[in-house]
């Protein structure tokens, strides 16, 4: 069964709704471990890494916590796949890197990617919302088997600059942010709890369930559901 809705935009979840959750957890987490401490040693003063560590600090209640035991309470949380801002931050920093070295190219579903042409080419607006760091989903989308894709795009948001994405307020901020209304936004995400904040925030919200993802068995509650994005067909709103 398809899916039809009318908004104005439609906001992006990456992990388990455009790309394989495992890519993440099996290629970009072992580069980002494998390169902490040499980030940690030789970026020291750039501001960005030197916020994020003093983040860590106090979130691990050690103001004076060295490197290395930065570097521990960031594989800890690596270990836990915890949602910590810090963590994504300097993983972001890391995987930007590697990006940009060639090392690494993103993985997107097949479906995934004329979609999000398709929607563009309407006039919809597209956006990501994931707990990756803005400079990762910069990262992610422009070194694309496809290539660049970040032109699809009109913003990125993250934990950061939004909230924590179970929290009905971190989507009245983005709605805030790109000035479009709740009502005429669509978000897209395998994890039952972000699509229930979205709801609440007076956003649409469908869960994409793909075979082999965390989520797929747990399913999307009462969300509507769509196996790929072929699944869902969306127009602009004239409005």
């Amino acid at each position: 069964m398809t899916l039809r809705y009318t908004v104005d935009a439609v906001v992006l979840d990456i992990e388990g709704t455009t790309s394989a959750t495992g890519f993440v957890v099996d290629v970009l987490y072992p580069y980002a471990r494998s390169r902490f401490a040499a980030l940690l040693s030789e970026r020291s003063g750039d501001p960005e890494v030197a916020r994020a560590v003093a983040q860590v600090r106090e979130a691990i209640g050690e103001p004076g916590a060295d490197a290395v035991r930065v570097e521990k309470a960031l594989n800890a949380w690596l270990d836990e796949d915890r949602k910590a801002t810090p963590l994504k931050t300097l993983q972001g920093l890391i995987w930007s890197e590697g990006f940009a070295r060639g090392d690494l190219v993103s993985h997107f579903y097949d479906d995934v990617v004329p979609e999000l042409r398709t929607w563009h080419s309407s006039g919809l607006r597209l956006y990501v919302y994931s707990s990756g760091s803005v400079a990762a989903q910069r990262a992610w989308f422009t070194n694309s088997p496809e290539g660049d894709l970040t032109s699809l795009l009109s913003g990125f948001y993250d934990t950061e600059n939004a909230g924590p994405k179970q929290e009905a307020e971190s989507y009245r901020r983005i709605s805030g942010s790109t000035g479009i209304e709740p009502a005429e936004l669509l978000f897209l995400s395998d994890r039952p709890g972000e699509l229930d904040a979205a709801r609440a925030a007076g956003w649409h919200a469908v869960g994409i369930r793909r075979p082999g993802e965390p989520y797929f068995e747990q399913g999307v509650g009462d969300h509507a559901a769509a196996g790929t994005f072929d699944e869902i067909t969306v127009s602009r709103s004239t409005s």
